[in-house]
């Protein structure tokens, strides 16, 4: 993997702690927090802000899914889980959260770059899916917002929908403004003058 991420371990074994911090060194990557403890783990997270966390499932305080509920419920992190157990309802806890990768214990270091080169690659296309959904629920926003102004300019104006679209365009224009701009500026300006 060409990319070195900022990665963060939890695990409550310290040789498991050693092993994950040497491996992944070796592997180009700087290992910038290592937790002991699910609550560690959100903290630790919350402060160091890193690109990847790699935890355990069985830990004190917070097992590592619950840590991850939390964690993922506030910063974009991606996530493997690391595990000895690998039972039905340990998975389906695993895919109710936002794990990308699962790994039974023991890890070699071939599984673990694999897991990391998969993993990244999801999670940057999740990324580019939430902000096209956000855009393109911001276009329906605008489109909603400029459809309300033209309906306000045809009423006020006693014009037609081309023609109020044209003074929007003018106006948006005029005002160096994005149409939608224009759109909001004319409704509050409609609201105020009611």
């Amino acid at each position: 993997m060409n990319t070195s991420l900022r990665i963060v371990v939890a695990d409550d074994d310290p040789a498991m702690c050693e092993y994950m911090q040497t491996t992944l060194t070796l592997l180009g990557h700087q290992v910038v927090g290592i937790a002991n403890s699910g609550q560690e783990l959100v903290q630790q997270c919350r402060q160091l802000k890193p690109k990847l966390v790699i935890t355990d499932l069985k830990m004190p305080e917070m097992d590592g899914l619950e840590a991850i509920k939390a964690i993922g419920n506030t910063l974009p992190i991606a996530f493997i889980l690391v595990s000895a157990h690998h039972d039905s309802d340990t998975i389906a806890r695993a895919l109710d959260q936002q794990v990308l990768a699962y790994l039974v214990k023991p890890i070699k270091r071939a599984d673990l770059e694999t897991a990391i080169a998969v993993t990244m690659r999801r999670f940057a296309e999740f990324q580019a899916l939430f902000q096209q959904t956000d855009s393109l629920r911001q276009s329906l926003e605008d489109r909603k917002t400029i459809e309300k102004a033209k309906g306000v300019l045809m009423q006020r104006a006693g014009i037609d929908e081309p023609d109020a679209f044209k003074r929007l365009q003018k106006m948006a224009s005029d005002n160096n403004w994005k149409l939608a701009e224009a759109a909001k500026y004319l409704l509050a300006t409609d609201q105020a003058l009611q």
